[in-house]
C-alpha cells in the first residue's frame, strides 16, 4: 500500500457519496419541509381543542444512522421497556444499522422497522412505507434520538404520534428543525450521550410547558449487557480463525484500521496500524494480530497485512458477518480501533477496547465500559465536530489523530496484554 501523503481531501469531497446525499437531503429538503410542517402544526393547534395528557402506551424510537450511538441508547430503550413493556417499544432504523438493535435484544425483532438506504429513491419509498405502518399501529409516542437532523423531526411529525420528544433549537444552539415536538428537550453538550438519550424518555414525565427546565439529576449509565453467543456460533468463529492458520494457544489482538464514511477525519493512518502490529508481534511471542474490516475493505486490509510481513498477522476483513465479528471479539484480548461503530459494539463483549478519538471527544461518546480505554490528544481545536454543527468541519488536516502516536497506543496495548496474560487464552 502506498504511503499516505498526510493530506486530507477538500471538505466538499471529504464525505462519501452516500453521506453527502444524506447531508444534502437534510439541508436542502429538510428546512422547507420542517417549516411547512411547523405551520401546519400551529394551524392544527388553533383548530384543535387540547385534551388531557395521556400516559404513553406504544413508543417508537427514531435513530436512523450510526451503530455506535445505538449502543449508547441502551438505557433509554431499557427505560421505555420498563415503562410500557417490550412488545410496545419499536425502533426505526436504516437497514444496515438494525444489527445492533437486534443484538441488544431489548425489543422483539418484529418491532425493529428498517428503512432501505442504498439510494435516495429506496430511502424515500421505504421511509414512507414505514411511516404509514407506524400510523396504522396507532403508536402514540415518538422519541427522536437524532441530533438536530431535520428529516427525523419531520418523520416524527408524520408518524401521527400525539406525544413527540426531541432536541429543540431554542436560541440558535443547533440547526433549525422547526417546532414539531410536544416535548422540546434542550441538548446539553456536557452530558455523556447515553445519559442524554435517557433524558428523552424521562421527559415524558415532565409537563411540556415547563421544558426545557428539567428538575432531574443525571445518573451514571448502568453497565452494557454482554453478548452471549451460542456454542455453535462460538465454534464457527473459532473455525474461521483456525482456517487462517494461527498457532495453537495464541492470543489474538485485533486492529480495525477503517473509519466511518460519515466522518473520515477519525481515521488513524494505515501505516500506524502496520507499525503497531509489528511491535506487538515482536514484543509478545504468543500474540497474533488480526486486521478486521468489511468485505469492500478486504483488498485494502489485505495490503496492510502484507505490509506487516508476518505469518502471525491475519486478515479477517470480509471473513465474518457482523454477528460473527462480535463472537470473534469475545475470543480476542484487545481491539484497537478508530472512534467508530466497532468501538461501541465491541463493548458488548469481553474484549478490551483501545479507542482512538480525535475530532470528537470520549467525554461524550466513549462506550460506558470498564474495558474501554480511550486515547485522545485533546488539542485546542478538538473536538471540532459536534451535534450542534451537524458534525461538519472546515478541517482538512486531522492533526488530532496524528498526535496519537504508535508509542502511546503500543504502551496502552502492552499494559492491557500483560494484565490479561494471567488468564487462559480464549483460542485453542
Amino acid at each position: 500500500m502506498a504511503p499516505s501523503s498526510g493530506k486530507l481531501p477538500e471538505t466538499k469531497t471529504f464525505f462519501s457519496r452516500k453521506a453527502r446525499t444524506l447531508l444534502w437531503i437534510d439541508h436542502i429538503a429538510g428546512v422547507p419541509i420542517c417549516l411547512l410542517l411547523t405551520l401546519l402544526r400551529r394551524l392544527g393547534d388553533i383548530l384543535r381543542t387540547a385534551g388531557p395528557r395521556e400516559a404513553p402506551r406504544k413508543i417508537v424510537f427514531l435513530k436512523l444512522a450510526e451503530q455506535g450511538s445505538t449502543v449508547l441508547a441502551h438505557e433509554a430503550l431499557s427505560r421505555a421497556v420498563a415503562r410500557v413493556g417490550r412488545d410496545n417499544v419499536y425502533f426505526l432504523v436504516f437497514e444496515e444499522n438494525r444489527f445492533i438493535v437486534d443484538v441488544l435484544g431489548l425489543i422483539p425483532e418484529a418491532n425493529v422497522l428498517s428503512v432501505r438506504s442504498h439510494s435516495a429513491w429506496a430511502m424515500a419509498t421505504s421511509g414512507i412505507s414505514r411511516i404509514l405502518e407506524i400510523r396504522r399501529m396507532g403508536i402514540d409516542t415518538c422519541i427522536d434520538m437524532e441530533f438536530f437532523t431535520r428529516v427525523s423531526s419531520a418523520i416524527a411529525a408524520l408518524t401521527g404520534a400525539r406525544t413527540r420528544v426531541g432536541f429543540h433549537t431554542y436560541f440558535g444552539e443547533g440547526p433549525y428543525r422547526g417546532d414539531l415536538f410536544t416535548h422540546r428537550v434542550l441538548y446539553n453538550p456536557h452530558l455523556h450521550t447515553s445519559i442524554t438519550f435517557a433524558t428523552l424518555v424521562a421527559a415524558l414525565d415532565v409537563d411540556p410547558a415547563k421544558l426545557p427546565t428539567f428538575d432531574l439529576l443525571p445518573r451514571p449509565s448502568p453497565p452494557l449487557p454482554q453478548f452471549q453467543p451460542t456454542a455453535d456460533e462460538e465454534e464457527a468463529a473459532r473455525r474461521i480463525i483456525r482456517d487462517l492458520g494461527p498457532k495453537p494457544g495464541c492470543r489474538l489482538v485485533l486492529l480495525n484500521a477503517n473509519a466511518s464514511d460519515l466522518l473520515p477525519l477519525r481515521k488513524w493512518e494505515g501505516e500506524n496500524y502496520v507499525a503497531l502490529a509489528r511491535r506487538i508481534l515482536a514484543e509478545f511471542p504468543d500474540a497474533h494480530v488480526g486486521f478486521t474490516g468489511s468485505p469492500d475493505e478486504a483488498a485494502a486490509i489485505q495490503a496492510l497485512v502484507a505490509s506487516v510481513g508476518s505469518d502471525r498477522c491475519l486478515c479477517l476483513a470480509g471473513k465474518t458477518t457482523l454477528r460473527q465479528l462480535l463472537v470473534v471479539y469475545g475470543l480476542s484480548e484487545i481491539l484497537v480501533t478508530n472512534d467508530s461503530g466497532p468501538a461501541h459494539f465491541a463493548a458488548l463483549t469481553s474484549v478490551d477496547v483501545v479507542a482512538l478519538f480525535g475530532p470528537e471527544t470520549p467525554l461524550l461518546f466513549a462506550a460506558p465500559s470498564p474495558r474501554n480505554h480511550a486515547l485522545w490528544a485533546g488539542i485546542v481545536c478538538s473536538p471540532c465536530v459536534n451535534v450542534l454543527n451537524n458534525r461538519q468541519t472546515a478541517c482538512r488536516d486531522n492533526v488530532c489523530m496524528k498526535r496519537i502516536t504508535v508509542d502511546q497506543v503500543f504502551d496502552t496495548v502492552s499494559r492491557i496484554y500483560r494484565e490479561r496474560a494471567s488468564r487462559p487464552a480464549r483460542l485453542p
